[in-house]
């Protein structure tokens, strides 16, 4: 038989989760097939699997998509509907092992197209063995004239990243991913959209940015980006991965990020703050509620796969307890309920149980196959606002401008 190809999202902790797997499957079953796995970056990952038509080509027999591209590989047929395979052979406990935010993005027109891989909720990640410090907290309350705790809103979370910038002992206040790969500094948009009231959608549920709170969440973001007071220098060059491994390495006292690098800094050998960190729900305006983005990855099958009997049996395999224990020990995010109460996983990321809170809050973005193009529009957009210096109002009228013509 030939190999079984699976496209990879390239992350140490999913590589090597995947080989473990396979190995364990094939020892399980008895067979003696090689997986040869490619690891790819965000971009390369959407180009080789759905631009380039690769999973309905048969090069890809399984591949991680994230839930941004799930409605896209649907509408142009490049996945396997696994509805009928469900139906004859579940998953362990499917759907009850399950919370609800991790199923429904993959259900499309009441067929699931892709089971749960890694998620965590986007989060505010904080040290809080600084937080803790008491030292610090007379020094911040001399400096501000309230108590140093996780912040609460917006300016809150300046004024903390002021107070713990220290160039000189390699520490700044925050840290962002704002590497233009079409997701970082669009979720992290979104989410200053979101905490201040805003929404994306407007009038019959179209797209539509040009609005009062997305001119204060751009002119908010692009100051705190460039604010050399808060803000650790690298942060235009970090994608997702690096910037949560500057936390990890002690450099930052605040992150937004996905709280799977939140774990991370527990179980990483590089990690320098193990059992200092602790995550929080995002800073907001006042009289708005937090905001969370679920952005979650799948596995899937590639609709022109030779090997999809294999594949399913494997995608089974590989979304069972104990699978979804090792992904978490090896530093992903493991994405049943099971996992998340797991009193030994809880023992070493003592805030694990909070991906329940954090998934009440979490909101998703719009289920349109044009979002990954609308995306990339947000992406240049933000990356307009951080590095020149037209107004807020006037990228994000040409932008609307932009999407208006693609929808």
């Amino acid at each position: 038989m030939e190999k079984i190809r699976i496209a990879v999202r390239k992350f140490d902790p999913f590589e090597t989760t995947l080989q473990k797997l396979w190995d364990a499957f094939c020892l399980e079953n008895n067979i003696s097939v090689e997986a040869e796995m490619i690891p790819l970056e965000l971009h390369d990952l959407y180009e080789q699997t759905l631009t380039n038509k690769g999973l309905i080509n048969g090069d890809w027999d399984i591949a991680h998509l994230n839930t941004d591209w799930i409605f896209d590989a649907v509408n142009s047929r490049a996945v396997e509907n696994l509805s009928p395979l469900i139906s004859q052979n579940p998953p362990q406990d499917f759907p009850e092992g399950w919370h609800h935010s991790l199923l429904h993005l993959q259900e499309i027109n009441n067929q699931v197209y892709g089971l749960p891989f890694h998620d965590g909720p986007e989060c505010l990640i904080y040290r809080k063995d600084l937080f803790e410090n008491t030292t610090e907290q007379i020094n911040f309350k001399n400096q501000y004239g309230y108590n140093l705790h996780p912040p609460k809103t917006w300016e809150q979370f300046t004024h903390i990243a002021e107070f713990f910038n220290r160039p000189e002992q390699n520490l700044y206040g925050c840290v962002f991913a704002n590497y233009p790969d079409g997701h970082n500094m669009v979720f992290d948009f979104c989410l200053q959209l979101w905490t201040r009231g805003g929404s994306l959608l407007k009038d019959h549920k179209q797209i539509n940015i040009n609005q009062p709170e997305a001119i204060e969440a751009l002119d908010f973001y692009r100051q705190i980006v460039n604010n050399q007071k808060t803000t650790h220098p690298k942060s235009k060059e970090f994608a997702s991965v690096e910037a949560g491994m500057a936390f990890a390495t002690g450099e930052a006292a605040m992150a937004i990020n996905w709280f799977g690098f939140a774990s991370m800094c527990e179980v990483i050998e590089a990690s320098k703050v193990k059992g200092k960190v602790d995550i929080a729900q995002l800073p907001s305006n006042e009289n708005h509620n937090p905001a969370s983005l679920n952005v979650y990855w799948l596995y899937t099958i590639g609709s022109g796969s030779k090997h999809k009997k294999i594949a399913y049996d494997f995608l089974r395999f590989a979304t069972t307890a104990k699978s979804d224990e090792l992904l978490t020990n090896e530093g992903g995010i493991g994405c049943r309920k099971s996992t998340w109460n797991d009193p030994e996983i809880n023992k070493t990321i003592p805030y694990y149980h909070k991906l329940s809170m954090l998934h009440e809050n979490a909101l998703t973005l719009p289920q349109t196959p044009v979002w990954p193009k609308v995306a990339e529009l947000i992406d240049a957009m933000v990356l307009e606002a951080i590095n020149g210096e037209i107004p807020s109002q006037k990228l994000l009228e040409t932008t609307q401008t932009n999407i208006q013509k693609i929808i």
